[in-house]
């Protein structure tokens, strides 16, 4: 049997079934992933299955880390306001 690099629980087979017209697999409750969704992925043979997170502040700087900087194309309009005049409120 292959050796599992992350593993901390040993490997145990897993039923195989058709689910209309996809093949799903019932994942045992030791396995069991939080959320209702995952990402799946291929690695040779291997499948990985990883549950998807909610995307924190850290995850939504990263992905605005990757995006171009804006340049002279892309400056934002003047938005200049008049001053506030004082008001008398007593």
């Amino acid at each position: 049997m292959p050796q599992h690099r992350h593993s901390t629980t040993p490997p145990r087979e897993a039923k195989l079934f058709r689910n209309n017209r996809s093949q799903a697999v019932r994942i045992p409750v030791e396995f069991e992933l939080p959320g209702d969704k995952v990402l799946i992925s291929r690695d040779g043979d291997r499948l990985i299955i990883e549950p998807v997170r909610k995307s924190g502040l850290t995850a939504l700087l990263a992905q605005w880390a990757k995006e171009p900087p804006l340049g002279p194309e892309d400056d934002f309009p003047d938005t200049r306001d008049a001053p506030v005049r004082p008001e008398d409120i007593f």
